[in-house]
């Protein structure tokens, strides 16, 4: 017999928002550590690239902090530690 669960975990329509933005779409049975995983995974991603870019000549030294500084901005949900989505996510 098929029995239908409700969701693990709730999130947040603003987090949802984000987390669109990035390609992400977590469902209720999504752990939120594993969502926060993978959009670290991306933002490092994004980091690497902008240094090379940057040692390839690509962007200028004196607008490097400033792209990093957007980028944080971008990946605001990382600063949310593990413990504090799980919170919000109930």
């Amino acid at each position: 017999m098929f029995s239908l669960m409700t969701p693990t975990w709730i999130y947040p329509s603003e987090l949802q928002e984000a987390l669109a933005g990035f390609g992400l779409a977590p469902t209720g049975d999504t752990p939120p550590i594993l969502v926060r995983d993978a959009l670290s995974d991306l933002y490092r991603y994004e980091l690497r690239r902008m240094r090379e870019q940057l040692r390839a000549g690509a962007i200028l030294k004196e607008h490097y902090i400033d792209r990093v500084i957007a980028l944080r901005k971008r990946y605001w949900p990382l600063s949310l530690q593990p413990d504090a989505w799980e919170k919000i996510c109930r």
